[in-house]
């Protein structure tokens, strides 16, 4: 995986698109584990949630680093 991506003469760094997709991928995720009632069965849905959120970006980080 390079270090930043040129779009239009503006160095960006790669994780930042990843981040992004993450974040749409999470919401989708987050508003399916509200509407089936996951959230209740949880201790801290907060922690849960951002613990979620970190999983998800390390993990696709991960795989795209390979």
């Amino acid at each position: 995986m390079s270090r930043e991506i040129a779009l239009s003469s503006v160095l960006v760094p790669t994780l930042l698109p990843v981040f992004l997709a993450c974040v749409v991928l999470y919401l989708l995720v987050d508003y399916l584990f509200a509407r089936i009632g996951l959230y209740r069965l949880v201790w801290h849905p907060a922690l849960f949630r951002a613990a979620l959120f970190v999983c998800m970006f390390s993990g696709i980080g991960l795989m795209l680093w390979a």
